[in-house]
């Protein structure tokens, strides 16, 4: 599956960005977001299974809201954006088709295919 994702830029601290993310293939995925900022490990961001089950990382809950908007394609709604937000983000498909723990649906290697990334840079 390819995955192609979008919407990234340059902001200003306070601001909001919204990213997307569509996934080609007739399977359904489950959708996660993945950032990974210079000199730092790619981390877990959110995910949404294929139920509309939601897992969203403590250092943006309460800011950044990942929406199924269509079969294969999630959107990840970034408001209050802080400088430590900056980093280039990935949007992952993970398969159906077997069982997935909270900790495996944050884990970067449950998740076969990924998009190209797009860069989030926040602005003092």
């Amino acid at each position: 599956v390819q995955l192609q994702a979008s919407g990234g830029g340059l902001v200003q601290a306070g601001d909001s960005l919204r990213l997307s993310c569509e996934a080609s293939g007739r399977n359904v995925y489950h959708m996660a977001w993945f950032r990974q900022a210079p000199g730092k490990e790619r981390e877990f961001v959110t995910v949404i299974n294929t139920g509309g089950l939601i897992y969203t990382a403590d250092s943006v809950k309460g800011r950044f809201t990942i929406s199924r908007v269509a079969k294969n394609s999630v959107t990840l709604q970034m408001n209050s954006l802080k400088q430590e937000d900056t980093a280039v983000y990935y949007c992952a498909a993970a398969p159906t088709g077997r069982s997935y723990s909270m900790r495996s649906y944050m884990t970067a290697t449950s998740y076969a295919s990924w998009g190209q990334g797009t860069q989030v840079t926040v602005s003092s």
